[in-house]
């Protein structure tokens, strides 16, 4: 007998992004975690970890084997949510994803304990029957059904005003917000506006020190900043841009020149840092690069 809580193709509901936070009586507000998305099956005697790309994270955090004590016997649970690492209280994708290529099992349980992974849960997609039919806020009662633990915490809603949360979260400098329409359904591996993620982005200039031609015409411009004594070229990121930005044939008819990055090579067309671009991102890594650069056309 086929058991639907395994053998079906379980993935997570996209999100649709927009630029700006709004008000609405139709949908409920959640702080945005910056973590891995994954689907946690659980009974009370084990628990299976899911990558938004079905890869199995079981093995890589065993300190989420307890929330098998949150599930009463008899339950089988399907859970939607974001792993976590926390650093002074506040989310830390790099740390987190360093825990991500770590194989050596010792060490994995070493940093285990001494800095923990969080299931952050927003969601409950089956319980003991399939739950994806029913509205948000019937969903959430099943979730409220589990207490908050260690390993697992539940997310905070506030309702209608999305607007005043947005704000207080660029304050505090975390990701951003995401919206979830009260009525909607979920919707497996699917993209729809019934949760909307508003990203709390920073904006910069950079240099286009060089690119790379794709398929279709797209550049891939490789991008980067001065010293602030203006004597060293530091590589940023990578950003792209298609035939129809202002700036592409500019790009295009530049001369070819030396490699200026101090800290980048590779097999690429060089041009001199002259041309400025805008770009949106949503932070820096501890090596300085961006996170999820997009360059704006202004």
């Amino acid at each position: 007998m086929i058991d639907i809580w395994k053998d079906r193709n379980w993935g997570p509901m996209l999100l649709k992004e927009i630029d700006e936070p709004f008000d609405s009586e139709d949908y409920i507000f959640e702080l945005k975690f910056d973590g891995f998305r994954a689907i946690v099956f659980a009974t009370n005697k084990e628990v299976y970890i899911q990558s938004r790309n079905k890869m199995d994270l079981t093995k890589l955090f065993p300190e989420l084997q307890d929330i098998k004590k949150i599930i009463p016997k008899g339950k089988k649970v399907i859970f939607d949510g974001e792993l976590v690492t926390f650093v002074d209280n506040k989310p830390s994708f790099s740390d987190l994803q360093t825990r991500i290529h770590i194989k050596d099992t010792r060490k994995i349980f070493r940093i285990a304990e001494e800095n923990p992974v969080v299931f952050v849960c927003f969601d409950v997609l089956y319980e003991n029957k399939d739950l994806t039919k029913l509205p948000l806020l019937d969903r959430k009662k099943y979730l409220d059904k589990y207490d908050d633990t260690d390993c697992f915490i539940k997310t905070k809603t506030i309702p209608e005003k999305g607007i005043h949360l947005f704000k207080s979260v660029c304050k505090m400098g975390l990701e951003g917000i995401v919206a979830k329409n009260i009525n909607g359904l979920y919707h497996i591996s699917t993209r729809t506006d019934d949760f909307i993620k508003i990203k709390n982005l920073q904006r910069d200039e950079f240099y286009i020190g060089g690119y790379e031609e794709k398929k279709n015409g797209i550049l891939s411009l490789a991008i980067g900043e001065y010293s602030d004594d203006g004597k060293v070229f530091h590589f940023a990121g990578k950003v792209s841009i298609g035939k129809k930005v202002s700036i592409y044939n500019k790009v295009k008819k530049a001369k070819k020149s030396k490699n200026y990055f101090s800290d980048f090579d590779e097999d690429i067309f060089y041009i001199k840092p002259t041309i400025i671009v805008n770009v949106s991102y949503l932070e820096r890594t501890k090596s300085n690069h961006l996170r999820h650069p997009v360059f704006n056309d202004i």
